[in-house]
């Protein structure tokens, strides 16, 4: 499923991606409810591909846990609370697209879909630095970067609650991430590179014992990033 995505974004995501890296400041696309849905899909299969990979040890734990009292349901009940836990990003997803039909409707985004304002750009990159400190971040990056911790805590059996946990779970992945996300208007939302980047630092965030210092680090660095954006801009 990972491998899919990362294809279809690789592919452009059902957009003219040379016509957008061509033209950058072009007036972004009419807003249609084909486009609409397109969107959608984009930013879902893109939520798919850059946190799926992070979560896999807490659904594979379940899975391992799960297997010893229900060997034959195990591996659906698996996938029941990976539903659970898309659907969050799906719930993301439609607040990032209707956050995006916002920004275009004030002329800050551009046909790459890239903020136009220096201003806009440095009070992202500020408000996401100064969340890497914030008790909200620090709470849902605990339960993301200890799947024992998280499963000990919200155990429930059966398939209705495989389904509630993971969509639990995937709540607790919004809150640590989201605003790592937003970084996304800033480079461009269909940037590859941006995209790979902030995948490979959610990884690393979560897996890594080191998450915690490295999450403060990167804190700090898009806090002058954001202060040297506005000071530019201004």
């Amino acid at each position: 499923m990972v491998a899919l995505a990362w294809a279809y974004l690789a592919s452009g995501a059902g957009m003219d991606t040379e016509m957008m890296a061509d033209m950058p400041d072009m007036a972004p696309m009419p807003w249609t409810p084909v486009y609409a849905v397109l969107l959608f899909v984009m930013w879902w299969v893109m939520m798919i591909a850059m946190m799926v990979p992070s979560a896999a040890p807490t659904v594979l734990l379940y899975a391992a846990v799960n297997r010893k009292d229900n060997a034959s349901g195990a591996a659906i009940e698996a996938w029941v609370f990976l539903v659970g836990y898309l659907l969050t990003w799906a719930g993301f997803s439609l607040v990032a697209v209707l956050a995006q039909w916002a920004l275009e409707r004030l002329g800050l985004l551009s046909m790459a879909i890239a903020s136009t304002s220096s201003v806009l750009g440095g009070v992202i990159l500020l408000a996401a630095g100064l969340y890497q400190f914030t008790p909200l971040k620090r709470a849902c990056l605990r339960y993301c970067q200890s799947p024992l911790l998280f499963l000990s805590s919200h155990w429930r059996p059966g398939p209705a609650g495989a389904f509630g946990m993971g969509l639990r779970h995937g709540s607790y992945c919004v809150g640590c991430c989201w605003f790592l996300m937003a970084l996304l208007f800033v480079s461009g939302v269909m940037n590859l590179v941006w995209i790979i980047g902030i995948a490979l630092y959610v990884a690393c965030e979560k897996l890594l014992p080191l998450g915690r210092w490295l999450s403060h680090a990167t804190g700090v660095a898009l806090i002058l990033l954001g202060a040297l954006v506005l000071v530019r801009g201004m």
